[in-house]
């Protein structure tokens, strides 16, 4: 058993603050309702999730009203975090001090995608979400929620501009291109071509990016199979996070179900560094990645017209 009392909890407020934070923002409490709930003030409430030292006493007031171990708020060993809403906060604000995030995201990396992608991502995440289900209209909130989240980590990105190494999967982009960008099965022919169309336009976006070779962005196409789920290594001078989530944005967006994971510890983070390193080596990067993108739309397209052709047919 972790022995809170021993833990080095003085230098640690600023993160157990964003932890906070995070959580609040999850569980869809204001400041307010967190305050009358424990009895503190919303000032208070605010001062701690700037980094302000709290009694730890508070903090397992404010761990069980959240649903949340005291571990994962005071950080130690491994955050569990079950909301998307929660996680993506997270994200931003390790982003928000990360002079380099490796990412492997399947085929679309949030930071990296076109503006036009994230113009029609609230669309998508809300047809993500199925009917007529008791959880339905929370997760409509929180959609809103974290939409506004994604604004401000790509505000905080384009401000910022750390080192980004992207790690994108060719069978992932060949799904995405055969399916579209889609949050529910059967749409409609003419609706799916859309999709479609704004899948193919994205992934010449990233094709235009790798050719363009802007300071601070490296791509890479792997081309074999590659892990589920998706994970980010955030590093800040000696420090490095990892973070692992079910949660994704995009192709098969999945904003409600899951349980993702941040860690500092040194073996986690160095077993991921390892795949990442195998994986760039294997890579293909610059014209040859760009050129292997551009065949693989052609290949669907053709793939495409042939099955309409057969329809014709038939």
């Amino acid at each position: 058993m972790i022995n809170f009392w021993e833990y080095d909890v003085n230098l640690q407020f600023h993160e157990i603050g964003q932890r906070l934070r995070a959580f609040r923002l999850g569980s869809g409490l204001s400041a307010d309702e967190i305050a009358k709930r424990i009895g503190i003030s919303r000032t208070a409430v605010y001062r701690f999730e700037k980094g302000d030292v709290v009694k730890i006493e508070t903090l397992i007031s404010l761990s069980e009203l959240l649903d949340v171990s005291l571990a994962t708020l005071l950080g130690v060993e491994i955050e569990y975090i079950s909301s998307a809403v929660t996680y993506f906060e997270r994200l931003r604000q390790l982003e928000a001090e990360a002079n380099q995030i490796v990412v492997l995201a399947g085929p679309i990396s949030f930071l990296l995608a076109s503006d036009e992608f994230q113009h029609s991502l609230e669309k998508l995440l809300k047809e993500s979400v199925p009917d007529a289900t008791s959880q339905s209209e929370k997760a409509l909130e929180n959609v809103d929620r974290i939409i506004q989240i994604l604004k401000e980590r790509k505000a905080n990105y384009l401000q910022r501009r750390p080192t980004v190494v992207n790690l994108m999967s060719a069978n992932d982009c060949v799904r995405l291109l055969r399916g579209g960008f889609v949050g529910r099965p059967f749409l409609p022919l003419a609706d799916l071509e859309d999709r479609r169309a704004r899948a193919r336009k994205e992934v010449e976006h990233f094709i235009n990016l790798i050719e363009s070779e802007p300071i601070g962005i490296q791509i890479g196409i792997v081309t074999g199979t590659l892990p589920h789920t998706t994970f980010q290594i955030f590093r800040n001078g000696d420090q490095k996070t990892l973070s692992i989530s079910p949660f994704r944005l995009g192709e098969q967006p999945n904003i409600r179900l899951g349980v993702a994971m941040i860690t500092r510890t040194e073996e986690a983070v160095s077993l991921h560094e390892s795949v990442v390193d195998q994986m760039w080596s294997e890579s293909l990067k610059g014209r040859e990645g760009a050129d292997y993108l551009r065949g693989l739309i052609e290949r669907v397209e053709i793939e495409q017209k042939g099955h309409y052709l057969s329809d014709d047919a038939s």
